[in-house]
């Protein structure tokens, strides 16, 4: 029998430690009456501008500060790589997509995570939070278990059809590839756990242990990769073995802090709960995930074959390239940690009943995104041959990727916005239009058009990017649509959770 919780915390410890916002003064709305959101609405009487962004910024610096550390030790990793030689820069860079591709499965899982935890915290229904972190921390441990033994078995077929074409590429790929699947089931767990944090509003706890992880990871980089302090020598071994101890770091830091009694959504088990599968829980955050984790395949099977074709033009044009996603990727924290309070502050308005506020949080969220990429692509723009000459020194690839990073500051201010309010769609359970978004632009788009401009037009490597982006500029086109429709609101409605 189905039971409804009030929507207060009344029954809560005193003890919980709540991130507090200018929504939790507000009276809250019917959330089963939401027809659609008023675009143009004002906001509330006695609430600011100010005290929104506050609020986002709140939730966005730790994550940004977060995600930036993280992006920083990556390239640290790919610079100290680099300098082994370029068949070391493009042995790591063929694992990144098969790494990211048996990795939807808990991307997606923890995307309803994020967006549910954040519905139970605007509706005051603590308990139903602390149901869904219970839940899918089990599945995230299993889909670690299960795709780590899948990428672990078969890492060489995996690193092979990555195009992987000079023997030493294929051999320290595959090693860099089955070490980071040993410690992959690290990775969902801790990403579970993330996502529980920010559904929260907690961003600043995950900065800790992932700024903690970082550190370890760049020390045992310096150690292992050209062997300090009687060390071994380990090269690619060694880059990939002090990843995974980071990771392992952050797992234990993460879950020594979900379990402590201050947090809202803290990790419990109690007697034979482990394995006991709510049904009302799974089914919430499975109809948000499921259409994130088929996005998340079509966008990685999409730059498989993007990755595929550009890897063709040979081990020059492809560490070239890999230097330069590595420093886009550096750009998508911005949009990525302002897509963290969109998300979070969306999902809370909704759970309260409050669609006036999930649009007055999602815009004001995209505006401090589009400042920041500003001031990002200026740099890009101005520093671009000083950014590729931290991995290469080689004149002929400074040459070739300053036009690839003027490509990526153009495109900062779309690839911001898109991030952010996908981000809002999500964080209102909208990810099936997400979805398909993605598998018209990363999907086909993408590797269509690179593949027509490299091989049909003999463009080279410029027609890989000039694809890039186009998928970009299509793809904020798409979300920004489907924003301003205001119907995203109304795009998920979760079933109520039983009680235990």
């Amino acid at each position: 029998m189905e039971t409804k919780t009030k929507p207060t915390e009344q029954q809560s410890s005193k003890s919980v430690r709540k991130i507090a916002t200018t929504l939790d003064t507000l009276p809250a709305g019917d959330p089963h009456s939401i027809a659609k959101v008023d675009t143009k609405a004002a906001l509330p009487e006695g609430v600011s501008s100010k005290m929104l962004y506050k609020d986002i910024v709140t939730i966005g610096w730790p994550a940004f500060v977060e995600l930036t550390l993280m992006q920083l030790t990556s390239m640290f990793d790919t610079m100290q790589v680099s300098r082994l030689g370029t068949w070391a820069t493009s042995a790591v860079g063929l694992t990144n997509l098969p790494k990211m591709l048996l990795g939807t499965a808990f991307m997606a899982l923890n995307t309803g995570t994020m967006a549910m935890v954040g519905r139970y915290r605007g509706a005051g229904q603590q308990e139903n939070a602390k149901r869904v972190i219970r839940q899918t921390f089990v599945l995230n441990a299993l889909c670690g278990i299960i795709f780590g033994l899948i990428g672990l078995f078969f890492a060489e077929p995996f690193i092979r059809f990555m195009g992987a074409s000079e023997a030493k590429v294929l051999e320290e790929g595959v090693k860099y590839f089955q070490i980071q699947m040993i410690g992959f089931m690290t990775v969902s767990m801790t990403s579970c756990i993330t996502s529980t944090l920010r559904g929260c509003g907690d961003s600043k706890t995950a900065m800790v242990y992932n700024m903690t992880s970082n550190v370890v990871n760049v020390t045992f980089n310096y150690i292992l990769i050209n062997g300090h302090f009687g060390f071994p020598r380990l090269e690619v071994v060694g880059a990939s073995i002090a990843t995974v101890m980071g990771q392992t770091v952050a797992l234990v830091m993460a879950i020594h802090a979900i379990r402590r009694k201050s947090q809202y959504a803290r990790l419990e088990f109690h007697k034979g709960s482990i394995f006991k599968l709510d049904r009302d829980i799974i089914s919430n955050v499975t109809r948000i995930g499921f259409p994130s984790m088929i996005e998340q395949l079509a966008m990685r099977m999409g730059i498989i074959v993007f990755t595929k074709t550009v890897a063709g033009l040979g081990t020059d044009a492809y560490a070239t390239h890999t230097i330069c996603m590595n420093i886009q990727s550096m750009t998508f924290m911005n949009g990525q940690a302002f897509a963290t309070s969109a998300t979070s502050l969306v999902s809370q308005s909704l759970g309260k009943g409050r669609p006036d506020m999930a649009m007055h949080y999602s815009k004001r969220a995209q505006r401090v995104g589009m400042f920041t990429a500003i001031v990002i692509a200026t740099g890009i723009f101005f520093f671009n041959e000083f950014l590729i000459g931290l991995y290469n020194s080689d004149p002929a690839i400074i040459a070739a990727g300053t036009g690839l990073l003027s490509m990526v500051a153009l495109v900062q201010p779309f690839q911001c916005s898109q991030f952010i309010l996908s981000g809002a769609l999500r964080g209102a359970g909208d990810t099936k239009y997400t979805a398909m978004v993605v598998m018209l632009t990363a999907m086909l788009l993408r590797p269509g058009l690179a593949i027509l401009l490299i091989k049909g037009f003999g463009f080279g490597l410029e027609g890989a990017w000039y694809a890039l982006v186009a998928d970009q500029l299509l793809r904020t086109t798409l979300v920004f649509a489907r924003y301003h429709t205001g119907k995203w609101v109304t795009s998920f409605k979760p079933s109520e959770a039983r009680k235990a």
